[in-house]
């Protein structure tokens, strides 16, 4: 988008923007090069970025939005929901650098209480609102915390209502909504690119994204004590600085799981997080090793 309107352009990811490849919300200069017409000449430094592990690539990382403010972890409540994928979903958009929150969809398709109840558990001081695109309600909240300028990024699992979200915050049919399975709840994947949507009225902006299944996440250890704050906090009092809290002596995460004071599958969970995190970084770390290794003698062999 441009003040003239809407443009297409080409982008050249390995060479226009140095290996920066432009992501739904980017700021970017625009060039006109002989023979291609409009490109993609340079990409801004992102003031947010949301991103995971890329599922194709066990250490790549894959930007989804940028240049957002706020981030919701979108879930509908006509399905039970896994505390470990919200808990990932909400490490995701804290790492982000925007503002968390989590929108519960279809509202009056809620069986009980007990969904709302685990999601307002595990977000614990991050705002919870619940809408239903049926009875209205949280629609204007929603906007409400967007407003002019801003950005909100919602992501979640396909079939979780996304679309029809935004389609009631727009006021028209502006995304197609697909069907959802009865046997499980599940949708099929009908928003397939992600876009960025002006709200009415300069209202702000929504950038709806595909669903998706796997949340791997990349260099995420600040925005995990952010979601597991009680749990960094306790591990401060374990004897053993190094303690993994997994049956230590002396471990306080471990004596509270026993007086009942911490769930012990939330314990499980952060864990298998923070040795996701730990792999990844070591990973990293001797992937860089390797190429400060082999540059010089790639460097010898070019002087030749």
């Amino acid at each position: 988008m441009t003040e003239d309107g809407r443009v297409r352009v080409l982008s050249d990811s390995q060479r226009a923007q140095d290996v920066i490849a432009p992501v739904t919300g980017d700021w970017v200069v625009l060039e006109e090069e002989d023979g291609l017409g409009t490109v993609v000449g340079h990409v801004f430094d992102r003031a947010t970025s949301v991103s995971r592990r890329d599922p194709a690539e066990r250490d790549l990382e894959q930007v989804l939005a940028s240049n957002v403010q706020l981030v919701a972890a979108v879930h509908g409540l006509d399905r039970p929901l896994p505390p470990g994928r919200l808990e990932r979903l909400l490490v995701l958009a804290h790492k982000s650098g925007a503002e968390p929150v989590v929108i519960l969809t279809k509202g009056d398709e809620a069986a009980d209480d007990e969904t709302e109840a685990v999601v307002r558990s595990v977000a614990r001081d991050i705002p919870v609102i619940v809408t239903s695109t049926v009875d209205g309600r949280g629609i204007d909240e929603v906007v409400g915390r967007i407003g002019p300028g801003r950005a909100l990024a919602l992501v979640g699992a396909s079939g979780v209502g996304k679309s029809s979200l935004v389609n009631a915050i727009v006021g028209e049919e502006l995304l197609e909504i697909g069907d959802v399975r009865a046997s499980d709840a599940k949708g099929r994947h009908i928003t397939t690119a992600r876009e960025l949507i002006l709200l009415p009225h300069d209202a702000g902006l929504l950038l709806d994204t595909p669903g998706i299944r796997a949340i791997g996440l990349w260099e995420a250890e600040d925005a995990l004590e952010l979601v597991f704050g009680d749990l960094e906090e306790l591990a401060t009092s374990c004897r053993f600085g190094d303690c993994a809290h997994g049956g230590e002596p002396g471990c306080a995460i471990t004596e509270a799981v026993d007086d009942g004071e911490v769930d012990g599958r939330r314990v499980d969970r952060y864990r298998a997080l923070v040795e996701e995190l730990a792999t990844q970084r070591e990973r990293e770390e001797e992937r860089e090793r390797r190429d400060r290794k082999d540059g010089p003698r790639r460097g010898r062999r070019r002087r030749r």
